[in-house]
């Protein structure tokens, strides 16, 4: 056999996941919905910061979303059988080069995506919290005071109750999920469709002039400073956390694997995923600036940043239709948050369970129920996620779990670039342009950069640097844990990995 025929002919060797696939483009695209489900609790953090000035720049960087979804289209559809989403394509790709560091990549990657997707879960059933309070009246007054947040005892019991509930369908496996999770998305994107586009219902209501040189809260400038600070370094601050909700979409790879024609499956779910999710961190913004107006979104009086959302809906169709709209909006964004909270509870249960199989976590996560679920990892993100709501508010947990989170693309997109240019000829159903290459490493570096610069100065200004750091550590807790592993193959005598047999 020549050469140019071996080329042609190329395999990536890498250990497979035997999870069930029960689902296509469409499962794995609601399932993903989770991602653009964090709009809920991004836009009225940041818009309360930034005013009309955070529309570019969330435009900006969701659109860097796109692309991270495009490159793991490819990288998902070329490797089917790799599960837990986008750390599983980095391996094969160092495996290559870097025989020996591999593995410590594989592990470490996977380690911080789990570390950021985890507590997507408890942060998601704490917002929804909020709306159910606010729409029963239920007391919020009285709860906890962990470091330097209020948790009222509703928010840490309606976490659990919903936390224990979902592991439910989560363990009943992909097929049952999928169902499940088909409701709650056509029921989530009703409303997060119906206010990015709210202004059309109000025209009146609607005052374009907030947009004008999209000003800050206070009506400053663009490029003036913000609460004292440059606003070139408000913006590097600001864009770590942000980072964390407008690219976390890309979570519809975690199910590519679970598809019955991957090949075909990634490109559609994954372009779907980045579409729509530009469509609403995008318009969800305009409607509110336009609506709601600097004034109103600066004065906590006039708009709970925790409720924004209704308020919203209200303004759109005030009186008895107000009422009415603004519970109708409330229930159908609770319904949208469980959906989140529902796949932080799936998918980074596979990103466990990849690991175990590729060597660099205990045995004990590869196992399989008989619903082909790999239920110890699952459970173990619901007893870390119960641990996790007791951080408190969706800026503590964002500040944690983004350590981990957007670390964890940057070893990705690395291995984006040499695949490409070390393995050109393996065969890849969907395949993006040549110089997409370069794409991936300019991104690998702006999310480095963020990661680095934004999370430490975020940390300062924000004054969540217990957090960050609290988030700093966890990740180093791979290394007993990948110890361990080692001690367990010592032990057993097996170099190798073994694969979990369902119901072991």
């Amino acid at each position: 056999m020549s050469q140019t025929d071996f080329e042609s002919h190329d395999v990536l060797d890498y250990e497979q996941g035997n999870l069930q696939t029960g689902t296509n483009w469409w499962g794995a695209f609601v399932i993903g919905l989770a991602g653009t489900i964090l709009v809920t609790g991004a836009a009225p953090a940041f818009l309360t910061v930034f005013g009309a000035s955070y529309i570019p720049f969330i435009t900006f960087f969701t659109l860097t979303g796109v692309v991270l979804c495009l490159l793991l289209a490819e990288l998902s559809a070329m490797m089917p059988g790799r599960t837990g989403g986008s750390p599983s394509y980095a391996y094969p790709a160092y495996k290559n080069r870097w025989p020996r560091l591999a593995p410590h990549v594989n592990g470490v990657t996977a380690w911080m995506y789990w570390v950021g997707w985890m507590p997507v879960a408890p942060l998601n059933m704490i917002l929804a919290s909020f709306y159910i309070t606010h729409l029963f009246g239920l007391d919020a007054t009285q709860g906890i005071t962990p470091v330097s947040t209020f948790i009222p005892y509703w928010t840490l019991a309606i976490t659990a109750v919903g936390l224990i509930i979902l592991s439910i369908p989560a363990y009943l496996g992909i097929r049952f999920g999928t169902s499940m999770a088909t409701i709650l998305a056509v029921l989530s994107m009703i409303p997060l469709t119906f206010l990015s586009i709210g202004f059309i219902f109000n025209m009146d209501a609607a005052n374009w002039s907030e947009l004008a040189g999209f000003p800050h809260l206070d009506g400053s400038a663009f490029s003036d400073p913000i609460g004292g600070y440059p606003a070139w370094v408000m913006y590097i601050a600001y864009a770590f956390p942000l980072l964390w909700t407008v690219i976390a979409y890309e979570a519809a790879a975690c199910y590519i694997g679970e598809c019955k024609h991957p090949g075909r499956d990634a490109k559609i779910a994954m372009t779907l995923e980045g579409g729509y999710g530009v469509f609403v961190y995008t318009m969800l913004p305009i409607s509110f600036v336009v609506i709601l107006g600097a004034q109103a979104i600066s004065d906590p009086a006039l708009v709970d940043p925790k409720t924004m959302f209704v308020t919203f809906a209200s303004n759109i169709f005030p009186g008895v239709a107000g009422t009415v709209m603004e519970w109708l909006m409330a229930i159908m964004l609770i319904v949208a948050l469980v959906l989140s909270a529902l796949n932080s509870l799936m998918g980074c249960s596979r990103s466990l369970y990849q690991m175990s199989l590729d060597g660099q976590f205990p045995r004990f996560y590869q196992h399989l129920n008989k619903h082909h679920v790999p239920d110890r990892a699952m459970m173990t993100n619901v007893v870390a996620s119960l641990a996790i709501a007791f951080m408190g508010g969706a800026i503590e947990i964002y500040s944690f779990s983004n350590v981990g989170y957007l670390g964890s693309f940057v070893p990705v997109l690395i291995a984006y670039y040499l695949l490409r240019n070390d393995r050109p000829n393996v065969h890849r159903p969907f395949r993006l342009p040549e110089f997409f290459k370069y794409i991936a490493l300019a991104l690998a570096a702006l999310y480095f950069f963020v990661w680095l610069a934004g999370g430490l100065i975020y940390s300062y200004i924000g004054g969540q640097a217990v957090y960050y750091f609290l988030g700093v550590i966890t990740i180093f807790m791979y290394l007993p844990l990948y110890w361990y592993r080692k001690w367990e193959d010592r032990k057993s005598g097996l170099a190798g990995n073994e694969i979990a047999v369902a119901g072991e």
